[in-house]
């Protein structure tokens, strides 16, 4: 992520990782104020043994285009949301990729980040049927959540 207040944002991409046994790694790496650890963290994540970026980023959201731009690896982009722009500014700048350089780009906010995490793990689940899975499991506990029929809820 490209900041520490990110992580209120982020963490829910890595809460449902955690839920699904992947591991990971979250940091602080900044595409306009440390670009040196930006480059470095890029350079080496494949290297590493990372085969996904989940990136998140606010207001110019240079990050995922930028770690996109430094690896081969899959690179998605969460846009986080913003004061100033409700998170349309951190979309735009993430989703507006020039061609050869893709981002795949999630909603902005709480859902970009789950979904991101699931995009990551969908990806992986391709080589790990232990992933696929939990993948399988946790679909089917989302799905039975869902109520057939509407109740009021307490007024108060």
């Amino acid at each position: 992520m490209g900041s520490q207040s990110d992580w209120a944002t982020m963490r829910h991409a890595a809460q449902v990782l955690e839920e699904l046994g992947v591991p990971f790694e979250a940091r602080i790496v900044s595409a306009h104020r440390t670009p040196q650890r930006l480059y470095d963290y890029a350079h080496t994540a494949k290297g590493r043994g990372l085969r996904v970026i989940i990136a998140g980023a606010g207001g110019a959201a240079h990050l995922p285009g930028m770690a996109a731009s430094m690896t081969t690896l899959p690179v998605f982009g969460v846009p986080v949301e913003s004061h100033a722009l409700r998170g349309l500014d951190s979309l735009y700048s993430i989703v507006q990729m020039p061609g050869g350089v893709p981002v795949g780009t999630l909603a902005i906010g709480k859902a970009g980040a789950i979904n991101g995490a699931l995009l990551a793990a969908a990806v992986l689940a391709l080589s790990d049927p232990r992933l696929d899975a939990a993948l399988v499991d946790w679909r089917a506990r989302q799905t039975d959540r869902v109520a057939e029929v509407p109740v009021d809820e307490p007024q108060g």
